[in-house]
């Protein structure tokens, strides 16, 4: 039976073969398996086909900004329909949305969100209502009760349609541009983020000023170095950012201050937070115990003030550390520079792209001045061919002539004493363009007026010309220019600092107390009946030495077993392990020496048990006890050994000092062989 054709691409419909005769009938139950098979092939083919059709479309048609204007298309349909609406007035953002979707064939949610997020960068939209709030993240009133209208620098700064490459819309209806002749590094501007198929893009945003200084040392053969700046303000470490490549990352911080005794506020926020999120943060911590708070007031309104009271007796300098080390008022944010160019996506740095805006701009300048010149020459040409078709009386020889073609032949004639005085050849158009010429205006002819317009236009060309002759100078005085008029209130807002990151045990609360049954070998938070050891945190890690010479370091939980006879228990310091020195007695074996050893821990694993002996059957801790590295006081002990027949000495002296630290595997020095009663330790004076 012959096969339907394969279905089209881009409907993305599937057509199957109809049952044949005996199907419909109940008749064979043959199955044509290798048909089975190439169909199954056949689809696989398509569907893998059509896959990467849409994770392209994606990439180039939605997700990913242009490096030309650094816009998604969205955006830059958006700007465009507002564009076509633009008559000064503001627009209800719903009829916005209805005229660009014109260009945009993905309904109007997506245009709607799109250009909320557009308005609330503050720079190409010019907004009137409620428009959401950035710092709560409050949402937008419904479009039918705002409205919009583009700014002044949008209108400076990214459109001209003598400059721009239409394309026909999706429907084939409307032309809209290929890319906006946008004259500003608007995509490190605004920062921008998109998720596409296997693809990812991540700028940051950058300073106004900052930005236009950039390309003016680019034009000054000068290489400039950018960092991020946030519209939320706080304090940012770009010791890591990379100039924006990948890999790259910012460490961002929320602005806290000190208000009184118990109260902190929050001024400022990390970028990409709202109030709402850092409050659930800081809510969070505070149930599990990771900082202590009483309450938290969220006073938030034109500006950030979040309102963090501590309890009675709280160090504000700790809880402030705490905030950061366990809550978003600190994170990392990645970067990821990925734009389109070429049709294609290219990952570049912040640096790359700045180069290319500049480039682009200076290149966009130099076709106005181009376009300026063409137009103002033309200007020139026309006026002065009217002003010798008027003052000539060259009008007045065509009164004889009967027929058109003589008309024109005559002017023509009369036009050639002056031809050389022109730049470029009188052509058809021009005569008749001179024909159109209405008697009134000529009889209204003002030669003076017509020289001083003549003489204006050529100091008009004369500035174009030496602008494009000196174009580097120009696109600098632009750029100043750009700066002057609208940089005011665009200063920095992010504060750049060097921060280390916040060690989590240094910082929490520790609201917990640790206890132990040194005899069964159990030790947590939650046997309060039990010996108490000390303060401790949800955090905290524990090591424990028992009596065979066992040492394990776990997490603090409510119990836990450690092995019995449990001599020392602490909270052990991860991110310091040599901070204590150690020393201790042991017996080596059932029937071995005794040795003495002085050590540090070192890196452990947790719940792994390590032997400080040399891990005989039958060994035993006499002593242990610790002191700090530095500057603490080492131990000194007497070994009182059992008497024995032919034993003079009854004790041993051991000063810890007079041995070398090593690491907690070593065996240590052999004290004696003789049976040992006890180990006492000596009173400092003896030491």
């Amino acid at each position: 039976m012959p096969r339907k054709k394969t279905p089209k691409k881009d409907n993305l419909e599937l057509e199957f073969d109809e049952p044949s005769p005996d199907a419909a009938t109940g008749g064979s139950d043959d199955v044509d398996v290798f048909a089975l098979a190439t169909d199954s092939g056949h689809i696989d083919d398509m569907f893998s086909e059509w896959f990467l059709d849409y994770a392209s479309y994606v990439i180039l048609e939605r997700a990913v900004p242009h490096a030309n204007d650094g816009l998604k298309p969205v955006q830059r349909r958006i700007l465009h329909s507002m564009r076509e609406l633009e008559d000064g007035r503001y627009n209800k953002v719903a009829n916005v949305i209805g005229n660009t979707m014109k260009f945009h064939p993905h309904g109007d949610a997506s245009i709607c969100d799109a250009m909320v997020q557009l308005g609330q960068k503050d720079l190409l939209i010019d907004m009137q209502g409620n428009w959401g709030n950035s710092h709560t993240g409050d949402s937008a009133a419904a479009p039918r009760y705002i409205e919009a209208r583009l700014s002044k620098f949008a209108l400076d700064v990214v459109f001209n349609p003598k400059t721009t490459n239409w394309l026909l819309s999706y429907d084939g209806r409307n032309q809209e541009p290929e890319t906006l002749p946008v004259k500003f590094p608007l995509l490190l501007a605004q920062g921008v983020e998109g998720i596409a198929v296997g693809l990812s893009c991540k700028i940051l945003p950058h300073n106004f000023l900052e930005l236009i200084d950039g390309c003016i040392a680019f034009l000054r053969k000068e290489t400039p170095e950018i960092v991020p700046d946030f519209p939320t303000g706080g304090i940012a470490d770009v010791s890591e950012y990379n100039n924006g490549k990948r890999g790259g990352r910012v460490k961002v911080r929320a602005r806290i201050e000190a208000r009184k005794k118990n109260l902190l506020a929050i001024t400022e926020l990390p970028f990409g937070k709202t109030t709402t999120s850092l409050i659930d943060s800081i809510l969070a911590a505070n149930e599990k115990g990771k900082i202590k708070i009483a309450r938290v007031e969220d006073n938030t309104a034109e500006h950030v003030e979040i309102l963090i009271y501590l309890p009675a007796g709280s160090d504000a300098e700790t809880v402030e550390q705490a905030l950061y080390a366990f809550t978003d008022c600190e994170f990392s944010i990645s970067t990821n520079i990925c734009v389109i160019e070429n049709h294609k996506p290219h990952f570049f740095s912040a640096q790359d792209l700045l180069y290319l805006a500049t480039e682009k701009t200076r290149n966009l300048l130099q076709r106005e001045l181009e376009i300026q010149l063409g137009e103002l020459e033309e200007k020139w040409h026309f006026s002065s061919l009217e002003k010798i078709f008027i003052e000539e009386r060259i009008y007045r020889r065509i009164e004889e002539e009967e027929t058109w073609e003589g008309v024109i032949q005559t002017v023509d004639v009369g036009l050639e004493p002056h031809k050389s005085k022109f730049k470029r050849a009188i052509t058809r158009d021009d005569i008749l363009r001179l024909l159109e010429i209405r008697i009134k205006r000529i009889s209204k002819f003002d030669s003076f007026k017509a020289d001083e317009q003549i003489q204006a236009l050529e100091d008009a060309i004369t500035e174009t010309q030496k602008n494009l002759k000196y174009l580097t100078k120009y696109a600098i005085k632009w750029f100043t220019d750009l700066k002057k008029k609208y940089g005011k209130g665009r200063e920095r807002k992010t504060e750049l600092a060097s921060f280390e990151k916040v060690v989590a045990h240094e910082v929490v609360v520790a609201n917990e107390t640790l206890y132990v049954d040194r005899k069964e070998g159990f030790a947590g938070t939650g046997m309060k009946k039990d010996e108490a050891v000390g303060k401790c945190s949800g955090l905290s890690d524990i090591i424990a030495i028992n009596q065979e010479g066992k040492l394990i370091v776990s997490k603090v939980s409510e119990k836990a077993f450690f092995g019995k006879n449990i001599l020392h228990i602490d909270i052990f310091n991860r991110s310091e392990p040599n901070a204590l020195t150690y020393c201790m007695v042991y017996r080596d074996g059932k029937t071995g020496p005794t040795l003495a050893k002085h050590f540090t821990i070192g890196g452990v694993t947790r719940d792994k048990e390590y032997d400080l002996t040399k891990g005989k059957p039958g060994s035993r801790v006499y002593y242990i006890a610790c002191y700090p590295s530095e500057g603490g006081e080492t131990d000194a002990v007497k070994v009182n050994l059992k008497p024995a027949p032919r034993l003079r000495k009854q004790e041993e002296e051991v000063h810890f000092k007079e041995l070398a630290v090593r690491g907690r595997s070593a065996g240590g020095n052999i004290i004696t062989k003789h049976a040992v009663r006890n180990v006492v330790r000596l009173p400092k004076a003896a030491r």
